[in-house]
């Protein structure tokens, strides 16, 4: 066994809040409306995947678990993890079977974020495991991937797993943290990270979690289609909503705070015409309670259909709008602005 496989991994990576753009990222969508900006920051929240390889005695017996979900999988060697009909931890198993690892070794991820948050919890997962993994063969592949590599790797599999296209905005804020605009155009993806005060946007935004997971893939894959079959209203609202984005990353770095609560709302009432299901009676009770108790604007994460919410308030409205929309019967997520984006580290 090589030094690198003699050392356990453990991979980091930080989910997200998107603030304007969503769904414009998923190709060739974003084509449709140039110049196309999606706009949202990193979340410490966090995901992580282990790699502990087996003690000699176990040989090449493979072990994946996910600690956040009780799933799990366990296979007498690489051949058979990869000629299984099916996996338990599928995140997991079918990132193994990309990489093809030599030797036995146990794989453990977590999650801090809710099930199905929409703050790309999966997502970030993706980056972590990829990472880890990427770091653990590193020697056996004789070369070291970039972060765009691992961001392509993480997508692709990530649409095998859901079986719908994937957009692209939920890897970045996992390898890079921060707050971001991602410039989706002709030649490619260009992440610009935005100067904002961490202070300013850790004052300013809530995350809530509704309690009802959504299922994003569902969500933006009925929206795809209306959108490839050239849904009239639907590309209207694109149309505006790439408007919007671009808006959204000048706002931000001007710290235009009125400007960023206008386009934010404006950016919700349009997204919920794309496709039904976007909201629920619970998330538009949140809204309007934050509305009444100081709160600026707000808006789905994600696709929407559940999970969370992002809140913009006044610094001295916040403590107010956080326990008003408590009692109204979300959960208010210990979230701030995470710096780091992935981590990886072996000991």
């Amino acid at each position: 066994m090589n030094q690198i496989n003699s050392l356990s991994i453990l991979a980091t990576a930080p989910c997200r809040a998107d603030l304007a753009g969503g769904t414009l990222d998923l190709w060739p969508i974003y084509l449709f409306h140039q110049p196309a900006v999606t706009v949202n920051f990193a979340l410490t929240i966090r995901t992580s995947c282990r790699i502990t390889p087996n003690a000699k005695q176990q040989g090449g017996a493979i072990h994946l678990k996910s600690l956040d979900t009780g799933r799990e999988d366990r296979f007498a060697n690489f051949s058979a993890l990869a000629n299984a009909a099916r996996h338990q931890h599928s995140i997991a198993a079918l990132m193994v079977k990309f990489f093809e690892p030599q030797g036995g070794f146990t794989i453990e991820t977590h999650s801090e974020s809710p099930a199905g948050a929409g703050i790309s919890g999966s997502s970030a997962l993706m980056i972590a495991t990829t990472a880890a993994l990427a770091k653990y063969t590193e020697e056996q592949r004789g070369r070291k991937l970039t972060k765009e590599q691992l961001r392509v790797i993480a997508q692709n599999v990530e649409t095998q797993i859901i079986h719908v296209p994937t957009g692209s905005q939920d890897y970045y804020p996992a390898l890079y943290g921060g707050a971001s605009a991602l410039h989706l155009a002709v030649n490619g993806i260009r992440r610009e990270a935005l100067a904002v005060p961490a202070a300013e946007i850790n004052s300013r935004f809530l995350i809530a979690y509704t309690g009802a997971p959504r299922q994003s893939g569902i969500n933006n894959w009925e929206v795809f289609q209306a959108s490839i079959n050239g849904d009239k209203r639907v590309t209207r609202n694109f149309d505006r909503i790439a408007a919007i984005a671009t808006a959204m990353r000048a706002a931000l770095l001007a710290q235009n705070w009125n400007e960023v609560a206008r386009l934010m709302r404006e950016e919700w009432k349009l997204r919920r015409t794309n496709a039904p299901g976007i909201t629920t009676p619970l998330i538009d009770h949140l809204v309007a309670t934050a509305l009444k108790y100081g709160g600026r604007a707000a808006k789905v994460c994600g696709a929407g259909g559940g999970g969370c919410v992002v809140f913009l308030v006044e610094p001295d409205a916040r403590q107010r709008v956080a326990e008003a929309i408590t009692a109204a019967g979300a959960v208010v997520l210990p979230a701030q602005l995470d710096l780091k984006g992935l981590t990886v580290s072996q000991r």
